[in-house]
């Protein structure tokens, strides 16, 4: 049975206001902005400049900036040479948003972090919002992707839209419309995930659904902004809980000596009515740790308690610390204190194959190692270097991977299981592993999983 769409009444609203808007997409003549250039930005970008529209983009990053001027990409999956493509059919990147008065289209791909009270951080939307405003004018449609909680749009995009006079919906059109980037996952790209649109009116959403529908296979209108806001923490949330049960399973399935990655691929035979989940040391990602905490504060103004989310997020924060555990019960093992003991922890991207950093699991592991004592390394072919990060800085690089260094270490952590790293050779010249990612499925006395 196909999904119930929503169909919006757009007769409802007078049409002759944004007759010009919806031309200017429909003959490509539109100039699309893009405001914050990374893991959503970028490809929205190769994708609307692919199909033949000028693109500006705008960050405020200016070593970002240059190098993308220049044809460079600095995300791994990107690759260079798309972003040099991109420059030669118009596009451009600015710190300037001054530039934005010539663009159509203003997307906003900017972060939505929490804060040390695992409150929703919105700054970053407010102040470009704020920074957007002395150039806004008539024609625009605004379109925010980043995650946040119900009522975000309506309650700081729409008064900053209209502080200068502009009527949104008649002068210019306000839209939320979530991000589902996935990166690294080579069976989508952005044109072909379904994009989910919510307007502020009726003649938001016509004009918000024109300004998507060029560059993806499948628009879904709903009925408002807040829905659009509650579709995609529903489907952030849907994933956190169920890693978060199978995170609790596992737990209890190592008391009782039941390996649990063997029980999912059991249990995922079942053809209907199971979805397989895999536990691992944490949540990462910059959507599926944060989206709960987006919905239990927002909640709280209503009164009520998510009891439910916030026990599998409780259960998902306590991974890291369960992984530390069950370093230190293989180190008593083997009459070792974790203190003064040297660790190399295997990948340290929030999943494999990428470089992406954000909300990785492995950096809060590589922290507790340090403050018990432990001398930390790390080894991940995806991160060269460890980057610059909000909350988090370790003066590392990527240690080499050989027999050879493996032998100096008095512990492996396997955090994040990228294909490139030879697990053989590893499980042969490694003293200990400590394996999160049930990548070892044979016991061995030097094997703990965790």
């Amino acid at each position: 049975m196909k999904p119930q769409i929503y169909k919006p009444d757009f007769e409802r609203e007078p049409m002759l206001t944004i007759e010009s808007t919806l031309a200017k997409f429909q003959k490509k003549e539109a100039i699309i902005g893009i405001v914050g250039l990374g893991y959503v930005g970028l490809p929205l970008m190769l994708r609307y400049t692919a199909i033949g529209y000028k693109v500006i983009g705008v960050d405020i990053d200016i070593e970002k900036v240059d190098k993308l001027n220049a044809g460079k990409s600095y995300i791994e999956h990107i690759t260079s040479d798309s972003i040099a493509n991109a420059c030669n059919d118009g596009f451009e990147a600015t710190a300037e948003f001054s530039r934005v008065s010539e663009c159509d289209a203003l997307i906003l791909c900017v972060p939505t972090p929490l804060n040390k009270y695992r409150e929703p951080d919105i700054s970053y939307v407010t102040n470009t919002m704020d920074a957007l405003k002395p150039y806004l004018r008539k024609g625009h449609v605004i379109s925010l992707e980043s995650t946040t909680y119900p009522g975000t749009t309506e309650e700081e995009l729409l008064p900053r839209a209209e502080d200068g006079g502009l009527k949104v919906g008649e002068d210019v059109f306000l839209v939320y419309s979530p991000e589902r980037e996935d990166p690294g996952n080579p069976n989508f790209e952005t044109h072909t995930i379904p994009k989910v649109v919510g307007g502020h009116t009726a003649a938001c959403l016509k004009v918000g659904v024109a300004l998507y529908e060029p560059a993806i296979d499948q628009v879904v209108p709903v009925s408002s902004t807040k829905t659009a806001e509650m579709t995609k923490l529903l489907e952030n949330i849907h994933r956190a809980v169920n890693i978060g049960l199978v995170n609790e399973m596992k737990i209890v399935a190592d008391r009782m000596g039941i390996d649990i990655f063997e029980v999912v691929d059991a249990a995922k035979t079942k053809p209907f009515g199971f979805t397989a989940y895999y536990p691992g040391p944490g949540l990462g990602g910059h959507c599926i740790p944060i989206d709960p905490f987006y919905l239990t504060w927002k909640a709280r103004e209503y009164g009520l308690h998510t009891r439910f989310i916030e026990l599998s997020g409780e259960v998902n924060q306590g991974m890291p610390q369960y992984v530390i555990g069950k370093l230190m019960d293989g180190l008593n093992d083997a009459g070792k204190a974790l203190k003064n003991s040297r660790v190399l922890v295997l990948g340290i991207a929030y999943k494999k194959n990428v470089d992406d950093m954000r909300e990785s699991p492995s950096v809060e592991i590589m922290e507790l190692i340090e403050v018990k004592g432990a001398i930390v390394a790390y080894s991940d072919p995806h991160v060269p270097v460890f980057p610059k990060m909000r909350e988090h800085s370790f003066k590392l690089s990527s240690e080499p991977l050989t027999a050879e260094n493996l032998a100096t270490f008095d512990a492996v952590v396997l955090a994040t299981d990228h294909d490139r790293f030879d697990y053989g050779m590893i499980k042969q010249h490694a003293k200990l592993i400590i394996d999160s990612r049930g990548k070892y499925r044979e016991p061995a006395e030097h094997i703990v999983k965790a």
